[in-house]
């Protein structure tokens, strides 16, 4: 890979990571730790920028890093609409979808773009977008369901899931466009995904309520119980708080700590082993429906994230799913060398650049008389 120089920077809610690269090189890596007390003074999370950008310079300040040399910066993208995956450069439609969260989603993610745009224009120089959470590249069998104007949507770790694949296709020799795989990110939220010759067409909604259960997810949920649930008094914030934050092991335990609920699993109370396992059981059951969709055709299963630290998790996936395919293990994530991998293929001519647009990449027109 050539030895391009990299900044790469990744909001999240309560801290913004920030990597320098050289190729495949890590010359730098910080997480700068934001106060909670501090963030809650602003409205948005645009309105964010100022404080998150100073707090970035003082750590490079003190820290003695030069941005010398950088080609190109690589934020986290947030906010946006649909899109196929890729990677994007920063054009003013993208920035403005990212100020002001187009897609509805209010996420720290927004604030990559942004910061981006303020290093590279310091600079001199390009600034690009790689896989965001808005990838959708879902076939149309997976987008249509049995509701008329309803239809699936898609939120996935996309940046770590494929990054994951690319690197698993490098290690078997082989092209990532060129294999199928299952690939998992189990962490807050999880996301099982189904790729297949370079695209990821199908998965689950981890903003929408889809899929497994997670520490914060409350994962898929039979229809006419949640439409009880939904009547039986709660407001409409309160409910759809069950999809990204107060759903899963917060709902049924008040913990979102999984190593907690592993460890009084592993101790043998009732609810924390019901809930651990059935987290488990879950992601193996949807690790099923996209090996299904593959046809059974599965070069492998790739399981990344924090929680494939646990090894019990690991063997308890591997010995329901390796009859599909080999299960490998990815513990954590490489969501700062796929942003810097990505733009060093295009800086490179490796991979064409693609142009945000603004406009959702599927039409409603195409599942309707």
């Amino acid at each position: 890979m050539p030895d391009y120089k990299i900044l790469t920077i990744n909001p999240g809610s309560t801290s913004t990571k920030i990597a320098i690269y050289e190729g495949t090189n890590k010359l730098f890596a910080a997480n700068v730790a934001h106060d909670a007390s501090e963030l809650a003074k602003y409205a948005g999370i645009s309105d964010q920028l100022p404080y998150r950008e100073q707090t970035i310079r003082a750590l490079l300040a003190e820290s003695g890093v030069s941005l010398d040399g950088v080609a190109a910066v690589v934020g986290r993208g947030g906010g946006l609409l649909a899109m196929e995956g890729g990677v994007y450069g920063l054009n003013d439609v993208m920035l403005d979808h990212a100020v002001r969260g187009a897609n509805g989603v209010q996420h720290p993610a927004q604030l990559g773009p942004q910061l981006a745009k303020k290093f590279a224009d310091e600079i001199g120089c390009r600034a690009f977008v790689v896989n965001p959470p808005d990838t959708d590249e879902l076939q149309p069998l997976a987008r249509m369901t049995g509701v008329k104007g309803v239809y699936r949507n898609v939120h996935l770790h996309a940046l770590n899931l494929k990054e994951t694949a690319i690197q698993h296709a490098a290690k078997m020799g082989r092209k990532y466009e060129d294999c199928n795989f299952v690939v998992c990110h189990i962490g807050g939220g999880i996301s099982v995904s189904a790729h297949q010759k370079g695209r990821m067409i199908d998965g689950n909604d981890i903003v929408g309520g889809d899929g497994p259960m997670a520490p914060t997810r409350c994962g898929a949920v039979p229809a006419a119980e949640l439409i009880d649930y939904c009547f039986s008094g709660v407001d409409k914030k309160t409910a759809k708080a069950l999809c990204t934050k107060t759903g899963g092991f917060v709902s049924l335990l008040g913990t979102s700590d999984a190593i907690e609920v592993s460890e009084r699993a592993a101790k043998g109370e009732k609810v924390p082993y019901l809930a651990w396992n059935a987290m488990i059981y879950q992601i193996t059951k949807e690790i099923g429906a996209m090996a299904a969709v593959l046809h059974g055709q599965v070069d492998g299963i790739l399981l990344g994230g924090g929680m494939v630290h646990n090894k019990e998790l690991v063997a308890k996936i591997t010995e329901a799913c390796s009859f599909i395919a080999p299960v490998t293990a990815y513990p954590g994530e490489f969501e700062m060398e796929a942003m810097a991998a990505g733009a060093i293929r295009v800086l490179s001519g490796q991979e064409r650049e693609k142009t945000y647009t603004g406009r959702l990449c599927w039409d409603r027109a195409d599942f309707e008389d």
